[in-house]
């Protein structure tokens, strides 16, 4: 009978701290899931339009690498996808047709920030590309690399589109 009571108050005394146990894991999860989430949310980089020192990849041939915006021709907030903005060539390849330290003007052919299509999809890129123009706006490349989005038609870059190797 005593080896009985003291098995039933061992398992009594093992199931409350088993069942405590997993509250407090219970509690933990949840915090820890909280945290996770506001973590993510936190580093999680909300995308803009493009604006003053904004840092673009150039995607054509003319000898750019990199360049910076200095200034968006249109729109108080920043350039979109098939605005043209002024920049600042950051990077060149030797022996380019445009040199480091050189402004120019550019077109924006991908962006990070999302646009909305008129039959409701969205496009956006990975990253913020610019094909670079001169005064007239011919693009000063013989060639564009990767994806270019079709309302640059709208915008009246066709030459662009015409050079584009994949249109998006």
């Amino acid at each position: 009978m005593a080896a009985s009571s003291t098995s039933s108050r061992l398992v009594r005394a093992v199931g409350r701290s088993l069942f405590s146990g997993l509250c407090n894991n219970a509690d933990g999860l949840m915090r820890s899931t909280h945290e996770m989430l506001c973590n993510h949310l936190l580093f999680q980089q909300q995308r803009t339009f493009i604006q003053m020192r904004t840092s673009l990849k150039v995607v054509d041939n003319s000898g750019a690498k990199r360049v910076a915006c200095i200034q968006a021709l249109k729109g108080k907030k920043g350039a979109r996808l098939g605005d043209t903005i002024v920049c600042s060539v950051k990077e060149a390849q030797p022996g380019g047709k445009v040199k480091k330290g050189e402004v120019h003007y550019g077109v924006v052919v991908r962006a990070a920030m999302p646009r909305g299509r008129c039959d409701g999809s969205e496009v956006k890129f990975d990253d913020n590309a610019v094909v670079l123009i001169n005064k007239h706006g011919e693009p000063i490349g013989t060639r564009v690399f990767g994806p270019v989005p079709h309302e640059l038609r709208k915008k009246k870059h066709v030459k662009i589109l015409s050079l584009a190797e994949h249109i998006a």
